[in-house]
């Protein structure tokens, strides 16, 4: 007797029909692929969804505040349209099939993909046991491995009530803030006011920035900058070091009393520095590193890598909320590195982590800190990047790097700094160089620099070699006139981070992996919350650069402080709907 599988999409269904024993032929209405121990069949992304209002009573059909608020006893699911509905009837005919056995759920393994199974599984007359297939790569390996390791339904019980929880808290706040907004807001604007539980947080970020932005009033500010020469040409450049912002009069006291005048280097300090290698990339900050380097949307950024894992089974599971590894992966570590070697360009690095006698484990591996997928990796087996698009490879490229490099040392600077005094005003030198590669050896010269040039400590300079107590020549001595700057709009890596911490700016990695649970949206939303805001024309596209439509301003200064506006409430609300996923607590009846 067959098992009937349910993939979540056709391609994905062709990839187990190809990977399962045995040859499959299509059904003639072409919603199934029936081979003698599996039939499978397909979803084409979410089928169902929860009914509107008036699906309840329709008298909701009007939207009045006297009806206000609506929450159902019950929740009632309907097919999402006619398409939806023909492949909704072929799946629940297949499920009822007296041969059919049981049923897989092989849907995206994680919380959306649950929820278009349990849908789709709900609205069904005719029930079959389930169990559960559970993938982090689509190579033809890992497809066989997980049809020999389903797991029972019933592990799944708390990441469906997690989806569920979501589903319909999204659909009480957006159905009765939406008509709430709308109603009150009738006069300023035509037409509905769309408000959500992640979208309106996410729009408050941008919008209030907006408004920072607009009030910003410039204030001027002078610093004072010297050049200087040691003998033999050694030329260093310094900033004056007695105030990052000194008003006008007083920069150009210094300027006439240090000009001309000879110099001494009263203090010269060598520190070594190691910078770490950065962490493994889960889906939020590869999408925050391809917008930074790349220029990619969000949207962008998941399409390529959801094209890497589905189509050229080069990259594991993209949606992930992990930056680690299991203890059972270490294995394959090796492995994988050779693989991405057999490409020239990886070659070098690859050859490196191959030759380790030990790996350092401790930076990759943790089984504490994954929970559905570890973190982005290239998959076990071959990369054809002939194959790939250029976006597919630019993403590719980033993660194929940042798995080499993890397995590589730390780089070392040595940094130094060095205080010239010119006629007791002292300048101030900073200079930074690399001293060994480490990881950066996997990158050459295009890794992107965490280091930020202070302005008022002359940058990071490539340094002569100066000496403690050598005099210098002051060449040169002049005031510059600078402007305080307002505060920089959101790009889609600014606004990702601040998503991913509720607004909280954090830049260290393990903070913000703790905060993780407590973010605006999840890895798996962010993409498509930035596109929906973009679509209702509450922001706008500027270069890289986000920003809050006169729309969208007005619609978060209308709700003022009301809490949907506050990335931490809805922060709080993801933390819980985290636990629920963990099974430590319970979804609200």
């Amino acid at each position: 007797m067959p098992t009937l599988v349910v993939a979540e999409k056709p391609s994905v269904a062709r990839d187990f029909a190809a990977a399962l024993p045995g040859s499959f032929k299509g059904s003639k209405d072409k919603t199934s692929l029936e081979g003698e121990d599996y039939v499978i069949t397909w979803a084409v992304g979410h089928l169902v969804g929860l009914a509107d209002p008036d699906a309840y009573d329709p008298k909701l059909k009007k939207w009045r505040y006297a009806d206000l608020p609506i929450v159902p006893e019950k929740f009632k699911l309907v097919p999402n349209d006619d398409r939806a509905k023909k492949q909704l009837s072929a799946i629940h005919k297949l499920m009822a099939r007296e041969d059919v056995e049981d049923v897989i759920n092989a849907c995206d393994a994680g919380r959306e993909g649950e929820l278009i199974f349990a849908y789709v599984y709900e609205t069904a007359k005719k029930k079959k046991p389930v169990r559960r297939l559970w993938l982090s790569s689509m190579t033809r390996k890992a497809i066989e491995s997980a049809f020999g390791d389903l797991r029972p339904g019933e592990e799944m019980e708390s990441l469906e009530a997690a989806a569920r929880s979501r589903s319909e808290a999204d659909w009480v706040v957006g159905m009765n803030a939406t008509r709430a907004a709308s109603i009150r807001l009738r006069a300023s604007f035509d037409g509905a006011v769309s408000l959500g539980r992640v979208q309106t947080p996410t729009l408050a970020l941008i919008a209030r920035r907006e408004e920072e932005i607009r009030a910003f009033v410039p204030e001027p500010y002078w610093l004072v900058a010297g050049d200087f020469a040691a003998s033999g040409e050694r030329l260093y450049s310094g900033r004056y070091m007695g105030g990052k912002r000194i008003k006008e009069d007083e920069a150009a006291k210094i300027v006439e009393e240090a000009r001309e005048q000879p110099g001494l280097i009263t203090k010269l300090e060598k520190k070594e520095e190691t910078e770490k290698p950065q962490m493994l990339y889960d889906l939020t900050s590869l999408q925050r590193h391809a917008n930074t380097r790349h220029g990619f949307s969000a949207r962008r950024t998941l399409s390529a890598a959801q094209k890497l894992y589905e189509e050229h089974k080069a990259l594991t599971y993209p949606r992930t909320n992990s930056r680690f590894l299991t203890g059972d992966m270490a294995p394959d570590i090796k492995p994988i590195a050779e693989l991405v070697g057999h490409n020239p360009q990886y070659r070098k690095g690859a050859e490196y982590v191959q030759a380790l006698d030990k790996l350092p484990l401790g930076k990759v591996i943790n089984d504490a800190k994954v929970e559905d997928h570890h973190a982005i990796i290239p998959t076990k087996s071959e990369h054809d990047l002939s194959r790939m698009g250029a976006d597919e490879l630019k993403i590719y490229d980033l993660v194929a790097k940042r798995f080499l490099a993890i397995f590589h040392p730390d780089a070392v600077f040595e940094r130094t700094r060095v205080e010239t005094t010119v006629a007791e005003h002292v300048f101030r030198t900073s200079g930074r160089v690399l001293v060994v590669a480490g990881w950066r050896s996997v990158y050459g010269e295009e890794v992107d620099s965490p280091d930020k040039p202070e302005e008022d400590s002359g940058g990071n300079q490539l340094l002569p070699k100066l000496d403690q107590g050598e005099e210098v020549e002051t060449r040169s001595v002049e005031s510059l006139r600078k402007e305080t700057q307002p505060p920089r709009r959101f790009t889609e890596a600014s606004l990702l981070a601040a998503m991913e911490t509720a607004g909280k700016e954090i830049e260290d990695a393990e903070l913000r992996e703790a905060m993780k649970d407590s973010g605006i949206g999840t890895p798996a939303t962010r993409a498509s919350t930035i596109e929906l805001l973009l679509g209702r024309e509450y922001i706008e596209r500027e270069g890289r650069a986000l920003h809050a439509t006169e729309k969208g301003v007005q619609v978060i200064r209308l709700l003022g402080a009301h809490p949907l506006t506050s990335p931490e409430l809805t922060g709080d609300w993801e933390r819980r709907l985290a636990l629920i996923e963990r099974g430590e607590d319970s979804r609200p009846a």
